[in-house]
């Protein structure tokens, strides 16, 4: 590989861990080509990048960049990285899926914004909710009061319409 491909190669990475707001890395030794096919497949769904980098020209990139310090020595081996979107959840989920039905595909670490997390919290990656599980929780929770004083309005209306209702039949009668 020449040197303008290398500078060009650790250029895109740093552009990657820049643009995400979560940077995983995983060992994919033993993962056989369909099956990492299906994986970016499903991280794409889930606007994640994963990509294949050499090790020295990633760890390169994470030199120049600075505050991924721990992620060095997680740069063993057969690694990808997947760089999250916007939900920076998402890959943790699919990680941890393929990972408990294939036993391949370990997690490594992670950094999401500026905070390490290492293999032992994956589950507790995984089981956070997403941005979107958050926002429908907090709309739900704003909405709830809301629909029970709609909902009292109407009945207090309805009571007041039978009691008419029932004075008109009365007066009637």
């Amino acid at each position: 590989m020449k040197k303008e491909e290398k500078v060009e190669i650790v250029e895109k990475i740093k552009e990657l861990v820049n643009k995400s707001t979560g940077v995983f890395l995983v060992d994919y030794r033993g993962v056989n080509v369909e099956d990492i096919n299906k994986l970016r497949s499903t991280f794409r769904k889930e606007g994640v990048t994963y990509q294949v980098f050499k090790n020295t020209l990633f760890k390169k990139a994470l030199e120049q960049i600075g505050g991924f310090e721990k992620l060095n020595e997680q740069l063993v081996g057969m690694i990808g990285v997947a760089f999250a979107g916007e939900n920076f959840v998402a890959p943790a989920k699919i990680i941890k899926k393929y990972s408990d039905d294939s036993k391949k595909f370990a997690f490594k670490g992670c950094y999401i914004d500026s905070t390490f997390y290492d293999a032992e919290q994956l589950n507790t990656l995984a089981s956070m909710p997403t941005k979107e599980e958050i926002i429908s929780s907090i709309i739900g929770s704003v909405a709830s009061p809301a629909s029970g004083i709609v909902g009292a309005i109407n009945a207090v209306m309805r009571d007041l319409v039978s009691v008419i209702d029932e004075v008109g039949k009365k007066k009637a009668a």
